[in-house]
């Protein structure tokens, strides 16, 4: 049986994964803050599925809480098959109208937890010959918005770059790019689901199943929907003063 870790499983996109990985039979490790909602999720899938599920409270951007995410992934006792990392926040300022505290604790959490998460679980998974990590990037990889693309902008070479390095060895590393997802994600950020068109927002339970497929599939990234492999494509031939007229889509 495979075990899967997940960070920020309580909601969103990280919810859909922890529903969809119990599903299909994995034992769990969810990682999160909340621990409330943690052990409430934890009963629902262990009720529905019969998985096991393990819950470890953990705040990415605390590096010594960190470091008890990574010891977990060096577990070879009981070890992880599949990381998701998952877990992130925006803010909706943009770059000067932000602490840099709290642009400094987003870069921990989207860039160093990721880094040090791969690292973790790489090094078991080369050495068995096999498993896989999704890192969470987003489709703003692509376009100048800030430190928050430039964060998920490292998120995908870091996942090109080990995608083609490990795959021999077995470990099989995606790069999920979703773009506007109907989850708690903006809410959290204080901007109104009509600050994009309704035909840019994605279900999260949708955009999952894809990644999940592309991942079995061995595909280094995975972008749902025609619309947002579009909007990729063209980014890398519209001129960046261009795509920066664009930036307030999604802050309002």
């Amino acid at each position: 049986m495979s075990r899967s870790l997940v960070t920020g499983p309580t909601a969103g996109i990280g919810l859909a994964f922890a529903q969809q990985l119990a599903a299909r039979g994995d034992d769990l490790v969810l990682v999160a803050r909340d621990v409330a909602r943690l052990e409430s999720l934890a009963g629902e899938l262990r009720t529905a599925h019969g998985v096991e599920v393990e819950v470890l409270r953990a705040d990415l951007a605390d590096r010594a809480q960190l470091r008890t995410v990574e010891e977990r992934l060096g577990d070879l006792q009981s070890p992880v098959d599949l990381l998701v990392n998952n877990a992130g926040f925006g803010l909706k300022g943009r770059f000067l109208d932000n602490d840099v505290d709290a642009e400094t604790e987003m870069l921990d959490v989207l860039v160093t937890a990721v880094m040090r998460l791969t690292h973790a679980a790489l090094r078991p998974m080369v050495a068995r010959g096999s498993g896989g990590v999704i890192n969470v990037s987003s489709v703003a990889s692509f376009l100048p918005r800030g430190s928050y693309s430039a964060a998920k902008a490292y998120v995908n070479r870091l996942g090109e770059w080990a995608a083609a390095e490990y795959g021999p060895q077995g470990v099989t590393v995606t790069t999920l790019c979703p773009g506007f997802v109907r989850t708690e994600f903006h809410a959290r950020m204080d901007v109104s689901q009509d600050s994009a068109p309704d035909w840019l927002w994605l279900d999260a339970d949708d955009l999952v199943r894809q990644a999940l497929a592309d991942h079995a599939r061995g595909r280094a990234l995975s972008i749902p929907s025609v619309r947002y492999k579009a909007i990729a494509g063209a980014a890398r031939l519209v001129p960046t003063p261009v795509l920066q007229r664009f930036q307030s889509l999604g802050r309002k």
